[in-house]
């Protein structure tokens, strides 16, 4: 992954030193819900350091997506604000690249595998004759270097979802924002896409902003998992989850078991809460 990788440094060189990646100050989200207001998020204060990776973790309807949503420009915050190296977010950017959930919106269905992940080098002015090596090397790390010719209606899936990880890729974003993206993978393939993503931000580093229900998950990939509350979202707690990811046996060892009981009975608390909400 060479040509992507000298690309993608060459764009993290420049990143600010000293000061946070992302800052939320106050951040709340509200809807109009018939004579009065439903709030999403309430007072939400984070920061997200340079090249880290932090999971967002939290009960169901704790406001995990709409959070991303707002970190990807997508929707405004109805309170506080939101910031990306020191400037307000206030719409979609190249630089901060969103992987959602819902993968079958993603792609264009007329466009192949290749001309789909194409799309994230045209946004930055790539050339078409220079194109071709960094496809070739996201579709192998994706696993998806046979079906470079095929079309999404073709594809599983899993394999579609792949498919947008890799556009969002070779976008060459300065941040990754990343909605649940293995959800829709079989076990084996979900484990074996975990430790690639975890290769190519060791190798690439740069911000990962990544939400899932999965607690393991999120103890194996972050340096930090940020546990939500029950609606109204809020930032309960945050966990450091930093150490050798590499360690053979790692989901058996001492600490990594520890970080996943503490932090899944956290998550634990926060559902009970919400369901006590809905009785």
């Amino acid at each position: 992954m060479a040509v992507l990788a000298t690309t993608m440094n060459a764009a993290a060189a420049v990143r600010g030193e000293g000061s946070p990646a992302v800052a939320l100050r106050g951040l709340g989200l509200s809807f109009a819900a018939g004579v009065g207001q439903r709030t999403i998020l309430a007072n939400i204060d984070l920061d997200v350091r340079e090249g880290e990776f932090l999971c967002i973790v939290g009960a169901s309807g704790s406001g995990k997506t709409s959070l991303l949503r707002i970190l990807a420009g997508l929707i405004r915050p109805t309170h506080g604000e939101a910031r990306f190296r020191g400037q307000a977010i206030s719409g979609p950017s190249r630089d901060r690249a969103i992987v959602f959930q819902d993968y079958s919106r993603a792609l264009l269905p007329w466009r192949t595998v290749s001309a789909n992940v194409a799309l994230g080098l045209d946004s930055r002015g790539v050339r078409r004759e220079a194109q071709a090596p960094i496809v070739d090397e996201l579709l192998v790390r994706m696993g998806l270097a046979d079906a470079s010719a095929q079309y999404p209606s073709q594809l599983s899936g899993g394999m579609q979802q792949r498919v947008q990880i890799a556009r969002c890729l070779a976008q060459a974003p300065q941040i990754l924002l990343m909605d649940e993206p293995f959800g829709a993978l079989d076990a084996q393939t979900r484990s074996l896409m975990q430790s690639e993503l975890l290769r190519i931000w060791q190798r690439t580093p740069k911000t990962v902003i990544f939400v899932t229900h999965d607690v393991q998950e999120a103890v194996f990939l972050a340096d930090r998992v940020a546990v939500m509350s029950a609606r109204p979202g809020r930032i309960k707690t945050i966990v450091n989850t930093k150490f050798d990811k590499n360690e053979p046996d790692i989901f058996k060892n001492k600490f990594f078991v520890e970080k996943v009981d503490e932090i899944w009975n956290l998550v634990k608390e926060e559902a009970i809460k919400a369901q006590g909400k809905r009785a």
